[in-house]
């Protein structure tokens, strides 16, 4: 079994920037390399429906973002593919705590155990919601702290109510 080298969010930030995405997770750093045209349209698709409903231009309001970090405590920066922020969402250099609903589309550079450790992270820390879409089955689950749920036709979230997604149009 190998080693791994936990780092500090101080040493994450100093790390030499490179093509793909790094995500830290309690320490431990993950790169993806970059992601394929096709994640990317479908990533765009769910970042568009939900700033039709989401983003307003009150700054007290939430927002929704794509391909945008959270640093969650000391240990975790995490970046989901589309995120809706929480309503009163912490702010320094970036955005602290999790999102109100955290978007992970899979590709095949994902494990189930890094989904697995993300959606945990995300909802102990404060999200109310993670959606994790997956393109190959063209189905997609909602997590929430009391609760998980699979769709295969139309997507629906308790966070937004008046939220109504045909998946199979979505992943056409």
């Amino acid at each position: 079994m190998g080693t791994t080298t936990l780092l500090t969010f101080a040493e994450f930030e100093r790390l030499p920037a490179q093509p793909g995405k790094d995500e830290l997770l309690d320490g431990e750093l993950f790169h993806l390399p970059p992601a394929f045209h096709a994640h990317m349209l479908f990533v765009h698709r769910i970042y568009a429906l939900l700033a039709r409903i989401v983003d307003g231009p009150a700054p007290e309001r939430q927002r929704v973002f794509m391909e945008t970090g959270y640093k969650i405590g000391h240990k975790t920066w995490l970046i989901p593919d589309v995120s809706v922020t929480q309503p009163e969402q912490a702010i320094g250099d970036y955005l602290e705590g999790a999102p109100a609903i955290a978007v992970e589309v899979i590709s095949e550079c994902n494990t189930a155990r890094q989904i697995e450790r993300k959606r945990r992270i995300y909802l102990s820390s404060g999200a109310l919601e993670v959606w994790v879409f997956y393109p190959e089955e063209q189905s997609a689950w909602v997590f929430s702290r009391e609760a998980s749920e699979n769709f295969s036709d139309e997507f629906r979230s308790r966070v937004l109510p008046d939220l109504r997604i045909d998946l199979r149009k979505l992943f056409e």
